[in-house]
């Protein structure tokens, strides 16, 4: 989660001023910032679509297994060694049959669906019955193999897809310290943003967002509480989904909060994302929000992406991201030209005040539900560590490891909580819920399709010291605790760091909301290969 949206003094404030002049995708670098590319960077796989993927195995020029080879031919040589974006923390030892299996199924005409072959990253929080350890990037956790798959996993598998391996993230989630770097683990080390490689990469679901972003994997799966898929991916420029809580299953994803978690597809195309949303959809009668969802059964989400989805529909953009840190205010300025060019009426609002009081009481309905939804994943699972206070415990024996350069007061914290039957508890929900009723008056009051905003500043730089800072310019609060789907597609750069730009939209919206960002993202082309520059200061 983007732990940074509420340890602030105040929710929505704080806009981060810099010199930083926007700029749009550039193919070309100058010659002082080319950063380190290894011959693999420029392999056939680079910024491959499913779709083209799903091409060439169709005429059979390549196999799934041709594929997933290059594939970790491809993490060996830019994720640990040349620029070493360190974004994957394993690789599936059963990957390469995965694919073979899979290949005699194409030959022999049976086809799963458009993942069928395809090889797919998946967040280290996540429950995989194989081979792979789930850690939740913590060193208490090492060593946990799960029992069996998440349900997503199982729903993926069954889609044909491969599992390549496990990505970094920030360690439980970015819900350990309130001085913590995004994308660092104690399992997994630190996280580089492939555009900048001494940038935040953000997260929590950081290794997703760089492994897409680097063409590591073709798409990836993250999770998010407030802010986890969609603030890295406007960081790593690449497209991240956070659906309706309740669209697709939680159980076998080691929890934050049963009120705001949700897993969501990661991309470098809307139309990548909208299908491995469809593939992860599904009922589960071990996570009861699923029983909401009012398709029972998934769709399929590309039949909603049109290129024309923008005409004639109501916009809500929020006025004080108009102003502020320039770079980030011309590209926001620029794409809303762009949808007014493509049909869109927008309509100015001031909207982040209301939410204030809301932001404030977050942080307590999270720690509520952590620790009673972490110990009762720890109880029922075979990891060498039982509970929270257990988690602290190990922490605190193993410092030097697991604590080298920021403690662990959120994880504190959360033990000092009670049960949920609080009224402390009851009445922070009660004002983050309210969040739901917030929205629904902007939609129904201004007839809106949906909210446009920036989903975050330019990535802070790595600080291993002093933590994350603010960059500002973020809606992705709103949407995280009133459950309601957000999406973030490539705005633009300013200098050489990527910027998003999020659609939020009401309940089980998932599909209007992909064919808006969809026509965005067709009329815009921003996004573009990272160039793993070392910096942004001259050397």
């Amino acid at each position: 989660m983007d732990r940074r949206k509420f340890l602030r003094n105040t929710s929505f404030a704080g806009v981060a001023f810099t010199s930083l002049g926007a700029v749009s995708c550039r193919s070309d670098v100058g010659e002082k910032s080319k950063g380190d590319q290894p011959k693999e960077a420029e392999s056939l796989l680079n910024e491959l679509s499913v779709p083209q993927l799903q091409d060439k195995m169709n005429s059979g020029i390549w196999t799934s297994r041709m594929i997933t080879e290059s594939y970790l031919k491809r993490i060996a040589a830019i994720d640990k060694k040349g620029p070493h974006l360190n974004s994957v923390i394993e690789l599936n030892p059963d990957a390469l049959s995965i694919a073979d299996a899979l290949d005699k199924e194409r030959k022999s005409g049976k086809l799963r669906g458009p993942l069928h072959g395809i090889p797919v990253l998946i967040k280290d929080n996540i429950d995989t019955g194989d081979g792979m350890m789930t850690t939740a990037g913590s060193l208490a956790l090492e060593g946990h193999r799960a029992a069996k798959d998440a349900f997503i996993i199982k729903q993926l598998r069954a889609a044909g897809a491969v599992l390549l391996g496990k990505t970094n993230l920030s360690e439980w989630a970015n819900f350990r310290s309130i001085h913590s770097a995004s994308g660092w683990s104690s399992r997994g080390g630190q996280t580089r943003n492939p555009y900048v490689l001494d940038r935040s990469p953000c997260g929590s679901s950081s290794g997703s967002a760089a492994a897409v972003a680097a063409s590591l994997c073709t798409v990836a799966i993250g999770t998010e509480t407030d802010g986890s898929v969609t603030a890295p991916s406007s960081c790593c420029g690449i497209v991240g989904m956070k659906p309706t809580v309740g669209l697709l299953s939680r159980s076998g994803i080691v929890p934050i909060s049963k009120t705001q978690d949700t897993a969501g597809p990661m991309a470098r195309t809307v139309f990548d994302a909208a299908v491995l949303l469809g593939v992860l959809a599904g009922i589960d009668e071990d996570d009861k929000a699923t029983t909401n969802a009012p398709d029972k059964t998934g769709k399929d989400y590309t039949t909603f992406l049109k290129t024309d989805a923008l005409k004639g529909k109501r916009i809500g953009i929020e006025k004080s991201f108009l102003a502020g840190q320039e770079g980030i205010v011309a590209l926001y300025k620029e794409a809303l030209e762009l949808l007014k060019k493509q049909g869109a009426e927008l309509i100015e609002l001031d909207m982040l005040k209301g939410f204030a009081a809301a932001g404030f009481a977050e942080l307590t309905v999270l720690q509520y539900e952590f620790k009673e939804g972490l110990n009762a994943y720890l109880s029922a699972a075979g990891t060498p560590v039982k509970s929270l206070a257990g988690i602290i415990a190990f922490n605190k024996e193993h410092g030097e490891k697991a604590m080298p350069y920021f403690k662990q007061e959120i994880l504190e914290q959360s033990e000092g909580r009670g049960g949920l039957d609080e009224k402390v508890y009851k009445d922070a929900l009660h004002q983050t819920l309210h969040c739901r009723s917030l929205l629904d008056a902007l939609f129904q009051t201004h007839h809106l399709d949906a909210l446009c905003t920036t989903t975050l500043g330019p990535a802070c730089a790595i600080d291993l010291v002093n933590g994350d800072y603010d960059t500002g310019f973020s809606f992705t609060q709103p949407a995280a605790m009133a459950g309601y789907p957000h999406i973030t597609v490539p705005m633009g750069k300013v200098q050489e760091l990527p910027a998003g730009l999020s659609f939020t939209g009401p309940a089980w919206h998932e599909g209007e909301l992909l064919a808006l960002a969809y026509s965005y993202e067709q009329a815009s082309h921003k996004r573009c290969s990272p160039a793993f520059l070392p910096s942004l200061i001259p050397s």
